[in-house]
């Protein structure tokens, strides 16, 4: 059976306030029964509050409702976060007083506080689930949708994967890209020329000489968009840009959100995403950049891959907006998804879902709701007024 996902469309009808996101995300709020089944529940809402002078995460309106909403059920709700980002939330708008629930760090403000899960994959032997987040006994993961640079697309998914794990868990996550051997020394007779140059046919600066092993190279996946200028000018055999490198990032995030979520009892989550002012980059990177797409609106389920499909192929329908893309980037791929043709092919960010299904969370089957559909607009025709 079709998981349901519930749409409010960024667009409106009319102009009245009931058909704007943060009156659609209470219907969906409503939809999903938030209020009948968080009673005397310890709600986490996990969101990313971004850093430095990102502006264009969750709007404390949209965080408003789902705080009150918790509330009005007789839950008790906190929202969480990585530290660092944690510590300056109140410069971005963040704080109890606008939220109306306190901020904790995920993993305490050290990054101790945490239960470690083992679960060999790759590099990666165990997983340390955050403390706070583990301790909640109901899951609010509410996203906001953008690219990412390790995976193209960042959402639900995303915003568990890493936001719920403590730092050293994250770091070898990420880490899990290079676990696949790309770089093969012995095709590589003169290291110290051939380095040096594969490195200047880079223009995104993803290519430089290994500081922990000297004289091997080391490839940064987050700024490749395999655009292959590098295979071009290494020697033959000697660099390989393989799929499987990016797709590590990808399973390590589903199975990192199947830990987070086995710690929660059945039907103690749900999840949202709002996508609208959809940046290049993850908003950990600190500033908001132009959106490089339009606004699609906000989706929410009780299942968080059909609600992640769900938004993909929403934003599948639409068009980069590539006079916004910021000058140090490049589309040199016009197939598939938009954040696929931003990022790079081996960057599918319906990999994502692929994986996350695999891993038991949901389905990628799925029913749209729309919860307010557009309806068209009358008008009375004008009156002919004649010239004379």
């Amino acid at each position: 059976m079709p998981s349901k996902v519930y749409f409010g469309t960024a667009r409106q009808s009319l102009l009245e306030a009931k058909e704007t996101l943060p009156a659609k995300l209470d219907l969906i709020l409503e939809q999903l029964h938030l209020r009948e089944r968080v009673k005397d529940e310890r709600v986490v809402i996990k969101m990313h509050t971004a850093n430095n002078i990102g502006y264009s995460t969750l709007h404390p309106v949209f965080v408003r409702k789902v705080v009150q909403a918790v509330k009005d059920g007789g839950g008790k709700p906190f929202v969480a976060d990585v530290p660092w980002d944690v510590a300056g939330a109140e410069m971005r708008g963040y704080s109890a007083e606008s939220l109306g629930c306190p901020i904790y760090p995920a993993a305490g403000p050290d990054e101790k506080y945490y239960y470690e899960h083992q679960r060999p994959y790759k590099n990666i032997q165990s997983w340390k689930v955050a403390g706070f987040i583990q301790d909640a006994t109901f899951m609010v993961n509410f996203a906001h949708v953008k690219g990412h640079p390790s995976n193209g697309f960042g959402a639900a998914i995303k915003n568990l994967a890493l936001g719920c794990m403590a730092g050293e868990t994250r770091g070898r996550m990420h880490d899990s890209m290079h676990f696949d051997q790309y770089w093969f020394p012995e095709n590589c007779p003169d290291p110290a020329t051939s380095i040096p140059q594969i490195a200047a046919s880079c223009p995104f600066q993803a290519i430089v000489e290994d500081k922990k092993a000297p004289g091997t190279m080391h490839l940064h996946m987050e700024q490749c968009n395999q655009c292959g200028r590098c295979l071009k000018v290494a020697p033959q055999g000697s660099l390989k840009i393989d799929k499987v490198n990016f797709e590590s990032f990808m399973e390590a995030c589903a199975i990192s959100v199947s830990e987070t979520m086995s710690t929660f009892q059945p039907g103690k989550a749900i999840h949202i995403n709002l996508a609208t002012q959809m940046t290049p980059l993850c908003d950990c990177f600190g500033f908001t950049g132009m959106a490089i797409l339009p606004d699609v609106g906000i989706f929410g389920s009780d299942d968080i891959v059909a609600v992640e499909q769900a938004t993909l192929d929403a934003i599948a329908n639409t068009k980069l907006i590539e006079e916004n893309i910021p000058l140090a980037m490049e589309v040199h791929f016009r197939e598939g998804h938009p954040f696929r043709q931003l990022h790079g092919p081996l960057k599918d960010p319906y990999k994502t879902t692929e994986y996350a299904e695999k891993y038991g969370l949901g389905s990628r089957i799925y029913e749209l709701v729309d919860i307010y559909p557009l309806v068209k607009v009358e008008r009375a025709a004008l009156p002919y007024t004649s010239a004379n």
